[in-house]
């Protein structure tokens, strides 16, 4: 009957497997088991779904009790959940009880067929219910490849009605259960993987309409804005590969399955790779990026990093930026802040970049402040956190 557990006293007063051996089996009906097994095998070919029901309503039909069920554990809340119960106690269907506080957790510490006699006298849980239980026989429910997950249980109307041979059918059909549950977890998993490719297809099918659209935008502005071929070369070049790096990351977050997006320090760094790592500062709580939040604000940092590097803190050995964020209930506050450069003074006209910074900033529901200091320009970002999140 497998190892002995000690158990509390209050428990060891119902429990009575040892009366299994004792009591005189019947002469068991082999052939009907076999056509049983034989129809439940069938239904695990055709319908997995439908043989964990099947299974208990002839555990309970085999074993003459009153009531089954399958109780399954769910290691999160260390709760047993109630499945397919049939007989008296079905309106219990979906009920939860405790792992470490139930005749199903003693079943699987024991890891063997258990019989109890009025449990409700040692868990409060089953007297509150107004549940009375002469007898209930478990047996331990396991799926290939991992321990046991649950128990297989069966309730008697009356003392002394279970045997060994009660114990060795509820074992059979547990082993069957445990098949049935590792088909219909091999079932959700496909469904979930066709989804998830179906997902994925749309979701690539979005992200490259997208690029196109951006791509298509930044030329035209582009061209208008340079004054020679090579000039419209070397912009375009570049903000395409700070699009293409914020596209890197978004795709490998999608890859991998992970709900958390982009890291903002991440992107940040990224895109200000192309220039010196000595001369920037990155600070800021961890913040997770949508797609598209990602695609603007790595067009936003190559800007103002390409006009740094043009004519401010980035065109000078000593200069240097520094990129801070601080993020509240509703909003992020971004902080680009230069130093060490050139002397700074407020420009007649806005460029393309700066107007590019602006357009995106506001394309996401943000406002910016630009502060052309004299010791290096300060631009101050404000962002809705619900245009960053994934």
């Amino acid at each position: 009957m497998g190892p002995r557990t000690t158990l509390p006293e209050t428990i060891a007063e119902v429990f009575i497997t040892d009366e299994l051996q004792r009591r005189a089996t019947s002469d068991p009906d082999y052939l009907r088991e076999k056509l049983a097994l034989q129809d439940l095998a069938q239904q695990m070919s055709d319908h997995p779904s439908q043989v964990l029901p099947r299974l208990v309503k002839l555990a309970m039909d085999i074993c003459d009790a009153e009531s089954a069920g399958i109780s399954i554990l769910e290691p999160q809340s260390e709760q047993f959940r109630w499945f397919a119960l049939s007989g008296v106690l079905a309106s219990f269907e979906g009920a939860t009880t405790p792992r470490n506080n139930s005749p199903c957790g003693v079943c699987l510490d024991c890891d063997s067929p258990v019989l109890m006699a009025h449990p409700e006298r040692a868990y409060d849980w089953i007297r509150d219910a107004a549940i009375s239980v002469p007898e209930v026989l478990l047996v331990p429910l396991r799926v290939k490849g991992l321990q046991s997950v649950g128990t297989l249980w069966i309730v008697a109307s009356q003392s002394g009605h279970f045997d060994a041979g009660h114990a060795r059918i509820m074992t059979e059909l547990a082993a069957f259960a445990g098949m049935a549950l590792r088909m219909i977890q091999t079932e959700e998993r496909l469904t979930q993987a066709l989804q998830q490719q179906e997902t994925l297809a749309r979701e690539m099918s979005h992200r490259v309409k997208n690029m196109f659209a951006i791509t298509d935008s930044m030329i035209r502005m582009s061209s208008r804005s340079a004054g020679t071929k090579d000039e419209l070369a070397s912009t375009l070049s570049g903000r395409l590969h700070a699009l293409a790096s914020a596209n890197a990351l978004v795709r490998r977050s999608f890859g991998d399955g992970s709900d958390e997006g982009v890291n903002l320090h991440e992107l940040i760094e990224r895109v200000l790779r192309p220039h010196n790592h000595a001369k920037f500062s990155i600070d800021g709580p961890g913040l997770s990026l949508g797609e598209q939040a990602t695609n603007n604000l790595a067009l936003v940092f190559h800007e103002l990093a390409t006009n740094a590097a043009k004519y401010g803190a980035l065109s000078k050995d000593s200069g240097s930026v520094a990129v801070r964020w601080l993020a509240d209930d509703t909003n992020v506050h971004l902080s680009w802040l230069e130093s060490g450069g050139p002397l700074t003074v407020p420009p007649a006209t806005l460029g393309f970049g700066s107007r590019l910074v602006a357009t995106t900033v506001e394309r996401i529901g943000g406002k910016i402040t630009p502060d052309w200091r004299p010791q290096g320009l300060s631009v101050q970002i404000e962002l809705p956190l619900s245009a960053l999140r994934p």
